[in-house]
């Protein structure tokens, strides 16, 4: 008879503990990167709305001030109505925040340029400077 071989039996394993944790907190790793992505893209959203906003009411303020240029007929105004449209300007609940505002002398050609200049909420120093809106009228 041959010689016994005996082959090693196979060996039992162990129950693999804690993969199943493991695997559970890298799932809510990534969940949570999602999470705060969306929560990153909403913050942008509401920013861009509000900068959306303020041009738009950039633009109603200096066609208002345009408007009162034409029923006078003139280029320049009254002190009196521009301290009342600088006072629509600055004001805190329908105005431009940190709002100034530029009228030029008219040009050969009867040109004006006006260019109105604010500081949107949460903006830093260096951002201040981007937000203007430059608009040009020609009183005939």
């Amino acid at each position: 008879m041959a010689a016994d071989k005996h082959f090693p039996l196979p060996r039992s394993r162990r129950p693999q503990s804690g993969v199943v944790l493991i695997e559970v907190l890298v799932s809510l790793l990534v969940f949570l990167l999602g999470v705060l992505g969306v929560v990153a893209l909403q913050a942008r959203a509401v920013q861009f709305s509000v900068q959306s906003e303020d041009r738009s009411r950039a633009a109603l303020l200096a066609n208002d001030l345009v408007s009162q240029m034409w029923a006078e007929q003139s280029t320049s105004l009254s002190s009196a109505k521009l301290d009342a449209w600088n006072d629509q300007l600055t004001d805190t609940k329908h105005g431009l925040p940190g709002a100034s505002v530029k009228v030029g002398e008219a040009d050969s050609n009867g040109v004006v340029t006006i260019i109105l200049k604010w500081k949107s909420v949460g903006a830093t120093n260096a951002d201040a400077a981007s937000n203007q809106y430059v608009t040009q009228v020609v009183i005939p």
